[in-house]
């Protein structure tokens, strides 16, 4: 027997400090929405541990995955220990799928929220087990192609009411005390980490190089080289557009936990995510949603493609605002883009239905301006949220157009693998909803280093000079 229960959590303390108690397995997340007034940012979430977690990685040169599954509680509800394990090849979208069907509880929650279901990231090389590609760059980092959790315990806040509510699937017969009250001991001794002070430090529209303390796998004019090669594609006809990136490293001291709240404090954001896995952890702070699927078959992608930072005054930020939005350069990355949107979602919409109600919107975020433009269509009935993201990744802000043409050129100028950055952070609900993000603006916390991913798109005027600045503003 399987059950729902939705217990209402009074709180003393922000719910979000509960995040780095994990429980026994260290595994868990915090999906985080701290702007208010937006449309796009009412709810968080907290969850962990979970039942179960999937993590796949590419046979190099081929499409088929080693996957593994750790089970921690089976479906019916029988706790494990020690813990069950698993591995076989296959395709990662099936053996998400027929996770997600062994765990569903069956039952139907008339809810506009998340509630349960799986969590966690598909990296850039998932992309691998859909297209045939080149596989050169180096995959030093050596994470999971892709990584999803089961999770039957969600705390739920919602930001415009002050509500809290915990969500439990409750497997076998179990009663819902002994987890409710490890719930309340778990906040009532989360202490808040120490948060960065002061007033978010914004780019420097003169930087001209790295900080020191900042390692990259190119300089200036290596790649100024990049994105040459890049635009001779362009002008050669291969391509429209092509978004290359480069890695940046630091040494990270920190437990990742508190470089996450400092991130927080100096760039909320409406996908905020923060994943403890397996050796390493994943905090991010992307403003841009990838895929959105909800309950009624809607779908929604919102494409960022344009970027300036925010200037020290109001008279600047107004100036700075207008350059992006009149922007020439910058409207035509972000329409192929869409158009690359549409394309994909046509794939598995229904005819006709596939939208833009927004196109080339400039927002407003703590660091940066960006244009945003908004892609909606209707799922056919025939499809599910694996189809949709197996259609539509990764996301082609971070690929450029057409998409497998780019990302073979991407393959061939970019000297490591892309990994967590680029692809998408999120959850599929028990109901087949679903809300991702696309992974930039993130940091993934391994061995006493931060990493992360930065870059622009690529047209035929690019100029290589501020391609190279527009990546590290």
């Amino acid at each position: 027997m399987t059950r729902r229960i939705v217990q209402p959590i009074e709180l003393d303390r922000p719910f979000w400090h509960g995040g780095d108690h994990l429980g026994p397995n260290g595994i868990g997340f915090l999906f985080d929405s701290p702007l208010t007034g937006g449309r796009l940012g009412r709810w968080s979430y907290l969850g962990g541990p979970p039942s179960a977690l999937l993590t796949g990685r590419r046979r190099p040169g081929e499409q088929v995955f080693e996957l593994e599954l750790v089970t921690w509680r089976d479906p019916a509800g029988l706790s494990l220990d020690p813990p069950a394990s698993r591995t076989w090849a296959g395709d990662p979208f099936e053996a998400l799928r027929e996770l997600h069907i062994a765990y569903d509880p069956g039952d139907s929650v008339n809810a506009s929220i998340f509630t349960g279901g799986l969590i966690g990231y598909f990296g850039y090389e998932a992309g691998y087990s859909v297209e045939r590609l080149p596989d050169t760059g180096q995959d030093d980092l050596n994470l999971p192609d892709l990584a999803f959790m089961v999770c039957d315990e969600v705390l739920a806040h919602d930001h415009q009411t002050g509500d809290t509510l915990l969500h439990l699937v409750l497997r076998g017969g179990e009663e819902p005390g002994p987890r409710i009250a490890a719930w309340r001991t778990r906040l009532d001794r989360a202490t808040p980490p120490r948060e960065f002070e002061g007033a978010p430090p914004l780019p420097a529209p003169d930087r001209a190089d790295l900080p020191a303390d900042v390692r990259g796998h190119f300089d200036a004019d290596t790649y100024a080289a990049v994105v040459e090669k890049c635009r001779q594609h362009i002008l050669a006809g291969d391509v429209f557009e092509v978004c290359p990136t480069q890695r940046l490293e630091m040494d990270l001291a920190a437990d990742p936990w508190v470089l996450f709240a400092a991130l927080r404090r100096v760039t909320p954001s409406p996908f905020g995510a923060f994943l403890r896995l397996p050796g390493f952890a994943v905090a991010s702070a992307s403003p841009e949603r990838f895929l959105r699927l909800d309950r009624e078959g809607v779908v929604e992608s919102r494409p960022i493609k344009g970027t300036r930072p925010r200037g020290d005054s109001t008279s600047d930020d107004d100036r700075l605002r207008t350059e992006l939005a009149g922007s020439e350069k910058d409207r035509a990355e972000n329409v192929m883009i869409v158009d690359l949107v549409r394309n994909d979602l046509g794939r598995v919409c229904e005819t006709g239905s596939v939208h833009v109600p927004e196109l080339q919107v400039v927002e407003d975020y703590a660091t940066v301006f960006q244009m945003v433009s908004t892609v909606r269509g209707r799922l056919r009935k025939d499809q599910d949220a694996f189809d949709l993201v197996r259609a539509c990744f990764p996301g082609g802000s971070m690929t450029g157009a057409p998409k497998v043409a780019a990302m073979k050129i991407i393959d061939d100028v970019e000297p490591v693998k892309r990994g967590v950055y680029s692809g998408a952070i999120g959850y599929i609900d028990w109901s087949g909803e679903m809300d991702l993000n696309i992974v930039i603006r993130t940091l993934v916390c391994q061995d006493g280093k931060a990493t992360f991913g930065v870059g622009g798109a690529v047209v035929s005027d690019s100029d290589p000079a501020g391609e190279y600045r527009e990546t590290l503003d």
